[in-house]
């Protein structure tokens, strides 16, 4: 999987970021993050304890640099559950998470709504503060428009092979 975002902000580490994930076996995939604007490298793991079924949510565990916006170094940890819910079209997620930035726990949650066929509505709050994003997907790659603490906009492409 890979990734690229762009955020119109001042916040530089914020501005540019490309992630690559590759999957090492079935629940672990580990990766990389490049914050272009600063040189910075960070990295990316996650495990995938229980997978979700038409009855019980997923569970994972896994670190990423922290929200974005934080400052250069700065690494979370989280263990996150989901769930996809199809008599309503929408999926929701759940995660404590432990952030160097804040030296502390916080909880981000969110959900995902799809409207239509390739395209959905993503609400996320990060622990800190809130992002809305429309989402347009096809087969493995999508683009996403970005509203970041409801204040800045970007855009962000995204896929896998």
């Amino acid at each position: 999987m890979f990734s690229a975002r762009y955020v119109d902000t001042d916040v530089e580490r914020a501005r540019w970021r490309f992630t690559a994930n590759y999957r090492v076996v079935k629940n672990l995939q580990v990766g990389v993050e490049f914050n272009a604007t600063i040189g910075e490298i960070s990295p990316l793991a996650t495990l995938f304890v229980v997978s979700e079924t038409k009855h019980r949510p997923a569970l994972f565990f896994g670190t990423s640099s922290d929200r974005i916006g934080s400052p250069e170094g700065t690494q979370s940890y989280y263990a996150t559950t989901s769930k996809y819910l199809p008599s309503t079209g929408t999926t929701g997620y759940f995660s404590l998470n432990y952030s160097e930035w804040d030296d502390g726990i916080n909880i981000p949650f969110g959900f995902t709504q799809e409207i239509s066929q390739g395209f959905a509505a993503r609400y996320m709050y990060d622990g800190e503060r809130s992002h809305a994003l429309v989402d347009h997907y096809r087969d493995s790659l999508g683009i996403s428009l970005m509203w970041v603490w409801l204040e800045e906009f970007g855009v962000a492409f995204h896929g896998g092979f």
